[in-house]
């Protein structure tokens, strides 16, 4: 059993009350301690240094050169121990190191941006890595700690994560100003019918959430077009006699034409997720404010 196995904080404190008091029972008290346990601490203490560290007189102990050489190392190691539980103050300016955001390509146009913006201007010596989000490995970086904060969707994120709701969304039919069918007022049977482009950016393949919804109406879409992000669809629109079914807040500033619906998809929400274990890291919680204020 190694020198640093048999000492404990106890020990220590014993040994910077008997420096300051020089007193067994002055130490004892100081402590909350019998004499009898601070004897015992004493002797352990003895053990662990090889030296007799005090040395009785008439009225208390006196400490051993060894002793008052060691009580300088003491006094720091139990000053280090106290500024460790003490309560830390957060300072946004004076924060250093490395904050990772996993987001989605939709969260990356629509939400990164401004709170980018915030994080440079507030905490100016903080690094930030923005990655894509990876919908297939999200709980195992997580678990890992490779993402501090992830920004997506609720289906996107296991249940066993805190989030916090940042905004609602919901999606509009667009198409480009010259495609045949932007300025007429087609029933849902013939957007379903259309040629479509999604966005699907987790797993490539011709499937989209709004196929659930049209299903309701007994209808399948037309998909001919699946592009891995949200960014380059209006460029695909662009091109093509196509419409496409995209969140209202990434196309703003787009030359798109709005198609009107009979009906309109569900409205959906955006989240921020963390994993449990930062729910109270300072830093953490001041990004999760600066996202709320969005």
């Amino acid at each position: 059993m190694s020198k640093l196995d048999r000492l404990d904080l106890k020990q220590l404190r014993v040994f910077q009350a008997l420096i300051q008091e020089q007193n067994a029972s002055k130490a004892a008290n100081q402590l909350g301690l019998t004499q009898q346990a601070v004897s015992e601490h004493l002797k352990k203490l003895r053990d662990v240094f090889d030296d007799r560290l005090f040395l009785r007189k008439t009225n208390g102990f006196v400490p051993t050169p060894f002793a008052e050489s060691l009580s300088i190392g003491v006094d720091k190691l139990l000053n280090d121990f106290t500024a460790l539980l003490s309560p830390k103050s957060f300072d946004p300016k004076t924060i250093t190191g490395t904050f990772v955001i996993a987001a989605t390509d939709y969260a990356q146009q629509v939400v990164l941006p401004s709170l980018i913006s915030l994080l440079r201007k507030e905490s100016p010596k903080l690094m930030i890595i923005v990655r894509d989000f990876e919908l297939d490995k999200v709980n195992e970086l997580m678990e890992s700690g490779k993402i501090n904060l992830a920004i997506a969707f609720p289906d996107y994120i296991p249940d066993n994560y805190p989030t916090v709701k940042l905004f609602e969304e919901h999606h509009i039919c667009v198409a480009s100003p010259n495609a045949s069918i932007a300025h007429k007022s087609p029933t849902l049977a013939e957007i379903a019918s259309y040629p479509s482009i999604i966005a699907s950016p987790s797993r490539p393949n011709f499937k989209g959430s709004i196929d659930d919804w049209f299903k309701k109406f007994g209808l399948k879409r037309n998909v001919v077009v699946s592009a891995p992000c949200f960014s380059i669809v209006p460029m695909y629109l662009e091109t093509t006699d196509s419409i496409a079914f995209l969140p209202s807040r990434a196309i703003t500033g787009l030359d798109l034409i709005e198609i009107k619906l009979e009906e309109s998809p569900d409205n959906f929400d955006v989240i921020a997720a963390w994993h449990p274990r930062y729910s109270e890291d300072a830093l953490q919680k001041w990004v999760i404010s600066l996202l709320q204020v969005e």
